[in-house]
């Protein structure tokens, strides 16, 4: 990198170093996923203690230091996303959020909307009731991996075309119908009306989705329907929402 980079940054995991440091991972404005060492960030009342937790967005001096990583020279905090570390609930679902973040950006390859998107959604989380922030985060699943190309299929059949499909799965990429899912282990059958809360997961602002009435139930199957989708299609364990699928 350049002996120094400005950048704003929502850190996404922290990794403990020495006595007083941190490893953080980010995803930059530009959004690029991005690691740097934080000096002294585990030191109560350091001047990087508040600006440099999981889930702070900030603006941050990157500078190159002696080891592989860039150093934390500079810090000013832009949005602590305090109320979403105030309860488990909310931690968890900003914790499976900022997973899926960090498994799905790279480093030198650039992707603004993922930083946009990222931020919409934690602001939108803090106060959400606990159904809509499982409606948020799925939507939130849905929308990023179909940006990078993991689209669902939901209006018909992925295998035949049937315009009338009852069942879903992401190993095979979205809608079946009854006849073309006894191929397919492991589909999920499901209302018009589960079918047509995933379309809106995918079409609906995160404002219309946390102002909109949905049930518990509603809530956490489109919940075990995103998580399986992001498993599928990134390859990769999400163990923040299996602890979150879990409470």
């Amino acid at each position: 990198m350049r002996r120094t980079l400005h950048t704003k940054a929502i850190v996404l995991d922290t990794v403990k170093l020495k006595e007083q440091d941190l490893i953080l991972t980010m995803i930059g404005e530009d959004g690029q996923k991005r690691r740097a060492v934080a000096k002294g960030a585990r030191k109560p009342g350091g001047r990087f203690a508040s600006r440099c937790d999981i889930l702070c967005e900030s603006d941050l001096l990157l500078s190159a230091g002696r080891g592989p990583l860039p150093i934390v020279s500079e810090a000013s905090l832009v949005n602590a996303h305090a109320p979403l570390r105030e309860d488990l609930d909310s931690l968890s679902a900003a914790s499976a959020a900022a997973e899926l973040a960090e498994k799905s950006s790279y480093e030198d390859m650039p992707d603004p909307f993922l930083f946009k998107i990222l931020s919409a959604l934690l602001s939108l989380l803090e106060g959400a009731d606990a159904p809509h922030q499982m409606v948020l985060v799925s939507a939130y699943a849905f929308k990023m991996l179909a940006h990078e190309g993991w689209k669902p299929e939901l209006e018909s059949c992925i295998a035949c075309g049937d315009p009338h499909p009852t069942l879903f799965s992401a190993a095979a990429g979205g809608a079946l119908c009854a006849s073309c899912a006894r191929e397919v282990a492991g589909a999920h059958e499901l209302t018009e009306n589960d079918f047509a809360w995933m379309r809106a997961l995918l079409a609906a602002t995160f404002k219309e989705l946390k102002d909109a009435p949905i049930d518990a139930a509603t809530a956490r199957l489109l919940l075990m329907l995103a998580h399986e989708w992001g498993q599928t299609h990134l390859d990769c364990r999400l163990k923040a929402w299996e602890f979150w699928r879990g409470l």
